[in-house]
């Protein structure tokens, strides 16, 4: 079973940041990266819409005969990893903003979340941020648009630029000193974030965690590839391949996938 693929769902091409962390930390797994390109975000969608295209990416890379499942995709994993744990039997990792680290090291008492509003609304999101919100101000902002844009490859037009000073404008006047990306689209901003924000405003996402989680998971259920050689990673979309095979730096062969 070690040999078997780790799948990674998404409901697009934004969890490529997290595959790529993947990929650096477990360079001789076999990975399976699925985006749902075609019904993204998953954000504005109602709870059991979430569940249902999570359940069904599961099944699809179930199908692929995976080991360990990656729910890439921060809406999905607040709103269905529950589920998908007690209906599988095999492991999922789930992404969740990296709040707790934010709040513990704050200095400004203030900090900035940028999530879609399926994240945003969430029991998992809420239990977490009244965990560790004690003495801080948290500005929520929801990102309307971005993932849209994302997936359209239109990362560094005037429209996203735009959209994200709006976005900011609150929290640059709260004085946050973190800024806590809540869905894996987001690193593919970070160039733009660093240019608008002041330079003490240090920014999180949840990738390397995630990997490091993946690593140890593999290894306590003794899942880990034994095997000193690298895997081609496969890349299956039912969008436009071009978007994501641009986000990888045209190095790997995206596949089209009606699903």
């Amino acid at each position: 079973m070690s040999k078997q693929a780790i799948g990674i769902f998404d409901s697009g091409v934004g969890g490529t940041s997290i595959w790529k962390e993947l990929y650096q930390l477990l360079p001789y797994e076999k990975t399976i990266y699925l985006a749902d390109s075609i019904n993204a975000p998953y954000g504005p969608k109602g709870k059991q819409a979430i569940i249902d295209l999570s359940i069904k990416n599961t099944e699809l890379l179930l199908e692929k005969n995976c080991k360990l499942i990656v729910v890439a995709c921060n809406t999905a994993t607040t709103n269905a990893i529950s589920l998908l744990r007690k209906k599988y039997t095999i492991p999922f990792i789930g992404i969740e903003p990296a709040i707790k680290p934010a709040a513990l090291n704050s200095k400004t008492k203030a900090i900035g979340i940028l999530a879609t509003k399926g994240t945003l609304t969430s029991k998992l999101f809420h239990t977490t941020t009244s965990l560790y919100s004690n003495g801080i101000r948290i500005i929520e902002q929801e990102g309307e648009g971005i993932v849209e844009l994302i997936e359209k490859g239109k990362i560094n037009s005037l429209e996203m630029t735009l959209l994200l000073k709006t976005y900011l404008k609150p929290m640059q006047e709260a004085n946050i000193d973190y800024l806590v990306l809540g869905c894996t689209h987001y690193p593919y901003l970070i160039p733009q974030f660093i240019k608008l924000l002041p330079k003490h405003v240090k920014i999180i996402d949840s990738g390397e965690a995630v990997a490091k989680q993946t690593k140890a998971v593999l290894k306590k259920e003794q899942l880990i590839n034994d095997l000193a050689k690298k895997n081609d990673p496969l890349f299956y979309t039912n969008g436009n391949p071009d978007v994501m095979k641009s986000l990888l730096n045209n190095t790997f062969n995206i596949n089209y996938l009606d699903f």
